[in-house]
């Protein structure tokens, strides 16, 4: 009996929807249910008639400046909170910066170049 069970198992896991052990193992992702299934346009399509609905009902939120500057502000703080992002975005910036400072003065030296030339 022992037998039965355990085959009655192996089949349910590998056939049907696909969340069975040997389809994660394979490296292949679980096939799109539902919403996650529909394209874009539909998931607009159905989003928007709950926007409407919530507005409508009452129970819709909308940001006022206070709120949406709050929270930005929370969220600013949880980045800032990583220093290795930081220094990171940091030093993004001053390679970009540098890299901005040599093509000035690479094109600076330039046109002096050609003026002299035209001299």
């Amino acid at each position: 009996m022992a037998t039965s069970k355990e085959s009655g198992k192996g089949a349910g896991s590998q056939a049907g929807n696909g969340s069975g052990s040997a389809q994660k193992s394979g490296g292949q992702a679980p096939a799109k249910r539902g919403f996650a299934a529909m394209d874009q346009n539909q998931q607009r399509e159905i989003a928007s008639k709950g926007g409407q609905a919530a507005h409508q009902k009452g129970t819709a939120h909308e940001f006022d400046s206070e709120e949406a500057r709050r929270a930005g502000q929370k969220g600013g703080e949880a980045v800032s909170r990583n220093r290795a992002h930081m220094a990171d975005i940091g030093r993004k910036g001053g390679e970009s910066r540098q890299s901005a400072q040599r093509a000035a003065a690479a094109a600076k030296n330039a046109g002096n170049r050609q003026g002299e030339k035209e001299s």
